[in-house]
């Protein structure tokens, strides 16, 4: 996974999970935080694709959500890529140079 607040990657072995204290080892940010996690969606309801998971005010520091699964932080630009990647799709489909 790829910490929100420096892009550090950190390694995780398979199965392995970030707990609720865990910190990038590169800037000293949490890691178990709405940023860091692969349901965090800033244009979804509650900024979470996790239609069960409780609403969290402070999304850079570490809380206690069950459903939190480290995905790739927005250092990464996931989120960006897929927005490019939608418009390329419109784009193509109307034909747009």
């Amino acid at each position: 996974m790829q910490c929100f607040a420096c892009g550090r990657e950190e390694a995780l072995a398979a199965g392995e999970r970030i707990g609720f204290r865990d910190e990038c080892s590169g800037c000293g940010a949490d890691l178990h935080v709405c940023r860091n996690c692969a349901h965090h969606d800033p244009s979804a309801h509650n900024e979470c694709r996790e239609s069960q998971a409780e609403m969290v005010r402070d999304r850079e520091r570490a809380n206690r959500c069950d459903w939190f699964r480290a995905g790739a932080g927005e250092g990464s630009g996931a989120v960006a890529r897929e927005q490019q990647d939608a418009r390329a799709g419109l784009d193509s489909l109307f034909k747009k140079p």
